[in-house]
This record gives structure tokens, sequence and C-alpha cells, in this order.
């Protein structure tokens, strides 16, 4: 029997996925780079970031050479992936959220107390967000 297409991607792509990404956005790579030195489109790269499309070992091979780094350093993330809690695959999805690794990045920065007025102030700008609870 043929899969649907409507089927959600497997946590373990979701977070293989997710590794290519972090790496790619930490490096300031752009998409359309990564895909060039693929040669694949930059569609396909989105797809690849969002788990949609799964990533051949070939392609794995080709996309880690382009990230300066090793296979394994992207597939560390797989370790557990199949185990992801319902959280996990939330924290994942909001990491694609544009501009969110790039938030992460300078929130860290942050001295501490700053960190607590930058929430406090989130807070208040968007009081219809909930508290995200991280075990």
């Amino acid at each position: 029997m043929a899969e649907s297409s409507t089927k959600a991607p497997d946590p373990m792509d979701i977070a293989l996925g997710a590794a290519v990404r972090i790496r790619r956005r930490t490096l300031g790579i752009s998409q359309e780079s990564l895909a060039d030195q693929c040669g694949v489109s930059f569609q396909q790269i989105q797809k690849y970031e969002n788990g949609a499309n799964r990533i051949s070992f070939s392609r794995l091979v080709q996309i880690a050479r382009a990230l300066s780094c090793r296979v394994v350093d992207l597939l560390e993330v797989l370790d557990g992936a199949d185990r992801a809690t319902p959280q996990d695959l939330d924290l994942l999805a909001r990491m694609r959220t544009p501009g969110a690794l790039e938030l992460l990045i300078a929130y860290e920065r942050l001295p501490p107390e700053s960190r607590s007025s930058l929430v406090n102030f989130l807070r208040t700008v968007a009081p219809e967000t909930q508290e995200v609870e991280l075990a």
C-alpha cells in the first residue's frame, strides 16, 4: 500500500534537518549557497531542513563537506531522536521559525539581568504567549 503524502515527517528526519539548518545558519551560509554546493535547488534544502524529504547518505556527505563538518557531527542529533517527546518536536519546530536562531544567539550574549528584562518585556507585548515547559 502506498504511503499517504500527508504523513507527518519522521522525528529522525526532522532532527537531522534541524542539525543541518543550525550548522548552516551558524556558519552564515544561505540555503541558496548550500544548494549550489550540493547541486540541488534551495527548495530541496528547505525540504531537507524541515524533514519533509529524507537526506540520502551521499547527499549527507555533500552537505557535511559544504558545511565544513563531519557527517557524524550532523548525525549526533539522531541519538534518541526516535524517542523524541512532543515537547522535543515542538522545540524543533519553533527553532525553524525565521529569526529564532538569531534571537537565541543574541539572547545568549545578554547579561542575566538583561535576559530577565527582555523576557518580561516580551510577555507584555505578547500576552497570549503560553509558558513553555521544558523538561
